[in-house]
């Protein structure tokens, strides 16, 4: 600080008045000596020089100034913000491998599918068909590929390219493929447990290459 002080007084000679007040503090906190500036112009105004004897006062940080009620109420904020985003995905998750599995159950005209709907009367039209299969194939937006590269997408804008809070949502990614499995009733169609395979080795892909930058 004292270097960066003489500096800027050294290029500023207007502040040269300052000098006396600088090495006081100079001699108090034991930090590098202020470089000597040009003599004080005797017309220049009375400044403050404090005094050795009063307790210098340091740079106090906002948090700092908290009280331990506030400090834990910001800390149990965090938690909460934490916990609301592993949610999310979870839902997410959930909600991602259902709509997939209907898909699936359309596309390959599974009874799975007639018993979604409680009179059984519910007929499907050769496009509406078409359009399932397509989209649940190797390309399709209900394809394992698309599908898993989606989850990890909203895993990482979540988790904010963090490792800790990326573990967090590949265990909030397996909550969700637990809570599609509860709400479908029996096991997922192979299809959503290829994508949960597919978006866990994408998990292990990002932690396989922090370590190597880390390395």
């Amino acid at each position: 600080m004292a270097n960066i002080i003489s500096n800027y007084l050294n290029n500023n000679s207007i502040y040269s008045t300052f000098t006396s007040s600088a090495k006081q503090a100079d001699s108090v906190s034991k930090v590098t000596p202020v470089k000597k500036v040009a003599p004080v112009d005797s017309n220049a105004a009375a400044i403050y020089v404090k005094s050795t004897e009063e307790p210098e006062k340091k740079a106090t940080y906002s948090i700092n100034k908290m009280s331990k009620e506030d400090r834990t109420a910001i800390v149990e904020q965090l938690k909460a913000d934490q916990a609301y985003r592993q949610q999310q995905l979870t839902d997410i998750v959930s909600k991602t491998l259902t709509g997939q599995s209907k898909s699936f159950t359309l596309a390959t005209d599974s009874d799975e599918f007639w018993r979604m709907f409680a009179d059984g009367k519910v007929t499907v039209d050769a496009a509406a068909k078409a359009k399932a299969q397509e989209d649940i194939s190797e390309d399709g937006y209900w394809g394992v590929k698309q599908t898993s590269e989606r989850l990890f997408d909203f895993a990482s804008a979540l988790a904010g390219d963090n490792v800790e809070m990326m573990e967090k949502m590949q265990k909030a990614m397996d909550k969700g493929f637990g809570q599609a499995t509860k709400t479908w009733g029996k096991e997922l169609p192979s299809i959503s447990k290829d994508t949960y395979d597919a978006a866990n080795k994408l998990f292990e892909e990002y932690y396989a290459s922090k370590k190597q930058v880390e390395a």
